[in-house]
């Protein structure tokens, strides 16, 4: 435990907005001589679904309620029908329905990375040097790759090409 007071107050800030300071592998190198080699194991295979380990339990339920909200707020918006997610949170209701109602899909995108940054900082709470605020940490660092993976390039192209191909549907009709 000592170990993880010099590991955790030497890692960058991870904010929402902008490209993460450190990769996961950088992250991961950092953390193998500093934490016990469980905890490293952990660390090793996280997922944003993972629910092993301290912090990762209560982010595992959190990450389902987000993951069924989304499913049903898009399945509404396409006219399926779909039943209402058994349990709701009002503040991932209120995010999901910007998120899913935003012009950009980035835009929706950056609505649920604050709000999944929120309630990481709030499972976190005041554990600071533990392996809580590590895996508190671990999570936003992966949620910024997975952020990062999105390309509005890539996105329009494949728009675009979604599109010529409805076109190309309608002018052979």
């Amino acid at each position: 435990m000592a170990s993880y007071y010099y590991l955790i107050s030497s890692l960058p800030l991870l904010k929402t907005q902008g490209e993460p300071p450190l990769d996961y592998a950088a992250f991961l190198s950092m953390c193998r001589s500093a934490v016990s080699g469980s905890v490293y194991k952990t660390l090793e295979e996280l997922t944003v679904n993972s629910g092993k380990g301290s912090l990762l339990s209560e982010w595992s339920a959190f990450y389902l309620r987000l993951s069924s909200e989304l499913a049903y707020q898009r399945n509404i918006k396409l006219g399926r029908p779909c039943a209402v997610p058994y349990e709701r949170d009002a503040n991932i209701v209120q995010t999901v329905t910007a998120a899913v109602n935003a012009e950009n899909p980035l835009e929706g995108e950056q609505l649920l990375l604050d709000l999944e940054f929120r309630r990481l900082d709030d499972m976190i709470g005041l554990h600071i040097f533990d392996e809580h605020a590590l895996y508190g940490y671990a999570m936003k660092l992966r949620l910024l790759e997975r952020q990062r993976s999105f390309s509005h390039d890539r996105g329009k192209q494949a728009f675009d090409s979604l599109m010529d191909g409805i076109r190309q549907q309608i002018s052979s009709l």
